[in-house]
C-alpha cells in the first residue's frame, strides 16, 4: 500500500522557519515527480513547489519564492519543505502529493496520485 506521511507542522512565529518532512512507503517515488500544496479555510488548494522527477528541477509558486524550498532524499524516500521567513498568511494545512510514472511537475492538484493526510502549520504571533 502506497503511503505518503508528512510531518513537521506547527505553531509557529512570524518570521520563523519549519521543515515538513514527506515519508513514502510502499513504492519509491525517486524518478517521479512530487509537490507540496496547501490548503486555507474555505479555499482550494493550492500549489507551493514542486520537484521534477527526471531532470530534478523545482518551482515554486510567486507567494513562497525566494523563502521556501523543495529538496529530496532519495535514499530515504523524502521530499522536503524548507519554509523560512514565515507569515501568518502561510497558515494552512500542508499536503505532499506524488505523480504516477514519469510525468513531469504540474500546478494542478488534479495532476497528482498520491497525496498525504496533510499537517496544519499556524504563523502567528
Amino acid at each position: 500500500q502506497v503511503q505518503l506521511v508528512e510531518s513537521g507542522g506547527g505553531l509557529v512565529q512570524p518570521g520563523d522557519s519549519l521543515r515538513l518532512s514527506c515519508a513514502a512507503s510502499g513504492r519509491t517515488f525517486s524518478n517521479n515527480a512530487m509537490g507540496w500544496f496547501r490548503q486555507k479555510p474555505g479555499q482550494e488548494r493550492e500549489f507551493v513547489a514542486a520537484f521534477s522527477g527526471s531532470s530534478s528541477s523545482t518551482v515554486y509558486a510567486d507567494s513562497v519564492k525566494g523563502r521556501y524550498t523543495i529538496s529530496r532524499d532519495n535514499a530515504k524516500d523524502t521530499v522536503y519543505l524548507q519554509m523560512n521567513s514565515l507569515k501568518p498568511e502561510d497558515t494552512a494545512v500542508y499536503y505532499c502529493a506524488a505523480r504516477r510514472g514519469r510525468n513531469g511537475y504540474s500546478y494542478s492538484p488534479s495532476a497528482y496520485d498520491y497525496w498525504g493526510q496533510g499537517t496544519q502549520v499556524t504563523v502567528s504571533s
